[in-house]
């Protein structure tokens, strides 16, 4: 038997060993920057080792708002991450079956997504300044910012829908079941693993958005806005230190996630085997 691999693997291997350090090197370069001494700069080589720069993240800072920008983005992603979910599923459900002007209505969502950045924020924040409302990272900067999740949650909840038997509806009503109790116990515990991946979606896009809330945060920054503003001010290994943290807290929450994930999964095989001994 022949085990001698083609050149073609060799090369797909190493190009691909070469997209994953450019993925995450600069990540791994930041992160081990962030662990310079109190002498250490902001490139190689390192002056020591510490964890110095992390200390000063938590003490008073003459220059930003380091934690009041993190307090204001998680509030944020939380209630676009809810938003997102809840109209998704709405639209997918709306989009199951035809109504006059689904087509144009949906190139109308999808729009959002080729529009540029900064034009929906630039768009977001003169609306509301020439409606004489407050541009506010609450209001303004949460409306911006659903026009880049929602979107992508509609994407998903189509795709879910397009694959979802409706049989399993029929057999619901069949037994007496309302609309609400067919959608309760029938289709939401049977797209809820998806519902987890739409809503960690609208979460990271949210915390990390950064072109569709410049003009529409108002004079309160999000993390990615206050990040921007401390690199024009802060010259230390501090920054990495931050970037550090924020990435940390990143994979902390699609941690999160996949665990919810997999403990759903386990219990809907146990409940499945139980199901099973009880007929047997």
């Amino acid at each position: 038997m022949d085990t001698k691999r083609p050149a073609s693997f060799y090369f797909l291997s190493a190009f691909f060993i070469v997209f994953i350090i450019f993925l995450y090197g600069p990540t791994i370069t930041i992160g081990i920057l962030s662990f310079q001494g109190p002498e250490g700069g902001l490139t190689f080589p390192m002056r020591g080792a510490s964890l110095h720069w992390f200390d000063e993240l938590f003490k008073t800072q003459a220059v930003g708002d380091v934690w009041g920008a993190f307090r204001r983005s998680f509030a944020l992603g939380l209630i676009v991450m809810a938003l997102t979910v809840v109209f998704s599923v709405m639209a997918g459900m709306a989009f199951r079956r035809r109504f006059v002007g689904a087509t144009v209505l949906f190139y109308l969502i999808i729009a959002s997504l080729v529009i540029p950045s900064i034009l929906v924020s630039l768009g977001v924040g003169l609306i509301f300044s020439q409606a004489g409302w407050t541009v506010h990272w609450l209001s303004s900067g949460l409306g911006a910012q659903l026009t880049w999740t929602l979107p992508f949650g509609f994407l998903i909840m189509l795709a879910i829908f397009n694959r979802f038997n409706p049989a399993y509806e029929e057999a619901a009503r069949d037994q007496g079941a309302t609309a609400w109790q067919t959608f309760r116990y029938v289709v939401l515990p049977m797209i809820a693993p998806s519902l987890l991946g739409v809503a960690l979606f609208g979460f990271t896009l949210s915390y990390d958005e950064f072109a569709r809330t410049l003009l529409t945060a108002g004079s309160r920054n999000t993390l990615p806005l206050e990040i921007f503003g401390m690199t024009t001010n802060i010259t230390t290994p501090m920054l990495y230190a931050l970037g550090t943290l924020t990435t940390i807290f990143s994979f902390v929450v699609i941690g999160v996630f996949i665990g919810t994930l997999a403990f759903a999964a386990h219990r809907r095989s146990r409940r499945a085997s139980d199901a099973g001994k009880g007929m047997v």
